[in-house]
Formats: structure tokens, C-alpha cells, sequence
């Protein structure tokens, strides 16, 4: 087995409760995994050297959110909501559409595409959901070309009732035959709560069907209203609840008390001008937070972790300490991984190298490409 020594790193986050940030530092690792840490005079000799020239060195993002299996776009719809007109969640039937009709290649290149930018923005690991088939065969292959490309796939037929169906038997479909035939391809089972969408009895519902077939829980609420779904979640040991912007105190004090991550989407808010989810009020009652991409489409059409963590320290009353915490640890958190979004010894060899000297820059600097290198993580052609 080689090892590999990456020293001279300006500052190195390790997100270590005994030393998170260490200056001066260098990493260790051997066969994908970090088997040290500390300061560069300290450094273990290796089979290879890294010179990480003074740069910052980060856990990889973990993304813990996206919609990466669709065919189409959607700016017409950016370009009216900029003028002034309120989002909906009925476009995503104009995805949905565009989708069925793309070829299984034509979708494969696509989430691929997104992933390989995804990961030179720093992201090593990405959830995908499926979403846009809604049909058994369309949400099966969906699951099928996301499992291609990462390990955490979640299968959310239950995104909205397709047209020229009845509500009642989409929802006898979700449950019964379309979740047999995805559940063996994903880790997770989603649903959409909103209004639009589906209401928190046919949320539970769904994420009782997906939990008895051996599926985690996550969900999605909050975006358009207050709503008891993020409740529901925490009730049913979801390991997110996303979207999070609209929040009673019953749901805050929820989310602290339970196991539950509160997921921001800081893209959703830059792009539909709905109000920005205030993560210092989940933050200072204890709630985990993190935050994800929600790349999609219609309402967050990037992949750009950076510009996730520039735009939660701008709006989101978070510092650039907490706000890499919750593209990290967070993400893994909401992805019940233990494994990433650290730089401890035991963890998997994730990292980033920024061409700045502090994360700080991730969000001083936004729109700048710092990403100068990434070890392991997402393989687009796997």
C-alpha cells in the first residue's frame, strides 16, 4: 500500500473536537484513508509528497441534496420569476415531460456532466433523487443511472401526482409497485411536502411504505409555508428534513430534541426570491444544519457548493466556520455517514486543496474557482 503526505498546508480543517483547524499542518494518508494528522515538522515519512503550498486543505462537500436525472430547461421560468412572478411546483411537470421522452444515454450524459462539476467545485459525495419519471419504468431507470454514479440514491416518486393520473391510485402506486421495483437501487425514500405536492398524511403514508421496504426516511418542507411535515419528519427518525425555510418555534425546538438535520437549500432562495431560511435560529437552539446543492432544474440550477456556503454566511446569519461545517459534517450527517465530511484518522480520504489560505475565502471571494485539487470521491465515468 502507498502512502501519501500532503504538507505545507497553510490550514488544515479537520473538524476534530480536539483540534478542528490546524496551521502549518500536513495529512497522511494510505489506501484512501487519512491515517494521521498534525503539524508539518510532525510528518510521518510516506512513499509520496504533496507540497500543498501554503493553500487550505477541506473535507470534500458532502451535497446532501439533488435532483441530477433529468432531461430539459427551465431558465424561461428563472427569467419570470426575476421579473416578479412567484415560484410554483407545478413546473416540475414540464421536467418530468422532457424526461420521459430522453434516452437512457441521453440522461446518463447529463447527470454525469453534472457530477464531474460538481466535483471540480470540491463536492466528493452527492445524493441523487430520482423524481422526474413518475411512472415505474421511468422512476426505476431513474434510480438505476443515479445508483451509476453514487452510493446515496433516494427514490422520490412521491415528488407530484403526474397528470392524467388519480391521486388516490398514483399514491397506491408510490407505495406499492413502483417502490418495489426502486427500492433494491436506493438507500432513501422522499417525499415532497408541500402544498402543490403532497400533504403530510400521504407524506407519512409513503415513508411508512419506504421504511417497512428498508429505506431511510427524508423529506422535503417548509419551502412554501409552515407545515407539520417537519414534524412528521422528526417523529419518523428522518435523516433530513430539507428546505426548512418557514419554521414554527414547535418545529425548531423538534429539530433540536431530535435526530433529524435541517437541510438549507440557499440556491432555492437565490433563485425563486422566496425568504432566506434563518439557520442562526436553528444554529442557536442546537439544531445540526446543513447544507446542500438542491440542484435541479427548475428552482436551483447549480452545483456550486462555494456559492452555497458564500450565500449562507451573506444571508443565512451563518459564520464561514459554520457554514463549511454544514456543507461537511452536516451533509454527512444528513446522509447518516460517519465515514466523510471530516479529516479524522479513520476517515476516507476526501479532501480538497483551495488555492487561498483559509475556507474563509469560500465565501470572501465568491464566484472565484479555488478549487485547486480533489482527492477521492465522485468518479463521473464510474
Amino acid at each position: 500500500m502507498t502512502t501519501t503526505v500532503i504538507d505545507s498546508i497553510g490550514l488544515l480543517v479537520t473538524h476534530d473536537s480536539d483540534r478542528s483547524e490546524v496551521h502549518d499542518a500536513a495529512l497522511l494518508i494510505e489506501d484512501g484513508v487519512v491515517v494521521w494528522t498534525g503539524e508539518s515538522r510532525g510528518a510521518p515519512a510516506a512513499d509520496e509528497r504533496v507540497d500543498a503550498g501554503g493553500g487550505c486543505v477541506i473535507p470534500g462537500f458532502v451535497d446532501s441534496h439533488s435532483h441530477l436525472v433529468f432531461a430539459g430547461d427551465r431558465a424561461d421560468e428563472f427569467e419570470a420569476r426575476m421579473a416578479g412572478r412567484r415560484y410554483e411546483a407545478g413546473g416540475i411537470r414540464r421536467t418530468v415531460s422532457a424526461t420521459r421522452a430522453a434516452s437512457d444515454d441521453d440522461l446518463l450524459a447529463n447527470a454525469s456532466r453534472l457530477v464531474a462539476e460538481a466535483r471540480a467545485q470540491g463536492t466528493t459525495t452527492i445524493e441523487v433523487k430520482s423524481g422526474y419519471g413518475l411512472t415505474v419504468a421511468d422512476e426505476l431507470r431513474s434510480v438505476r443511472l443515479a445508483a451509476t454514479l453514487t452510493s446515496e440514491v433516494t427514490f422520490l416518486g412521491a415528488h407530484v401526482v403526474p397528470e392524467g393520473i388519480d391521486r388516490d391510485d398514483y399514491l397506491e402506486l408510490v407505495t406499492g409497485d413502483m417502490l418495489d421495483a426502486c427500492a433494491p437501487h436506493a438507500r432513501w425514500i422522499d417525499v415532497f411536502c408541500e402544498s402543490g405536492a403532497f400533504t403530510v398524511d400521504e407524506t407519512r403514508r409513503v415513508l411508512e411504505a419506504g421504511k417497512a421496504r428498508g429505506l431511510g426516511a427524508r423529506v422535503h418542507a417548509g419551502q412554501l409555508g409552515q407545515s407539520d411535515g417537519v414534524r412528521l419528519a422528526v417523529e419518523l427518525d428522518a435523516a433530513s428534513v430539507d428546505r426548512c425555510t418557514f419554521l414554527s418555534d414547535a418545529d425548531v425546538d423538534a429539530l433540536a430534541a431530535g435526530g433529524t438535520v435541517a437541510a438549507l437549500l440557499p440556491g432555492v432562495e437565490f433563485s425563486t426570491r422566496q425568504p432566506w431560511p434563518d439557520a442562526r435560529r436553528l444554529l442557536d437552539a442546537g439544531a445540526t444544519v446543513a447544507l446542500a446543492s438542491d440542484c435541479n432544474p427548475g428552482s436551483s440550477y447549480t452545483t456550486s457548493m462555494p456559492l452555497c456556503i458564500a450565500l449562507a454566511v451573506r444571508e443565512m446569519g451563518m459564520t464561514p466556520a459554520e457554514a463549511l461545517a454544514a456543507a461537511t459534517l452536516g451533509g454527512a450527517s444528513a446522509l447518516r455517514r460517519t465515514d466523510i465530511g471530516h479529516l479524522r484518522v479513520g476517515a476516507r480520504a476526501d479532501f480538497v486543496l483551495l488555492d487561498a489560505p483559509s475556507y474563509v475565502h469560500l465565501a470572501y471571494r465568491p464566484g472565484v474557482p479555488l478549487v485547486r485539487r480533489v482527492w477521492g470521491g465522485l468518479n463521473p465515468s464510474s
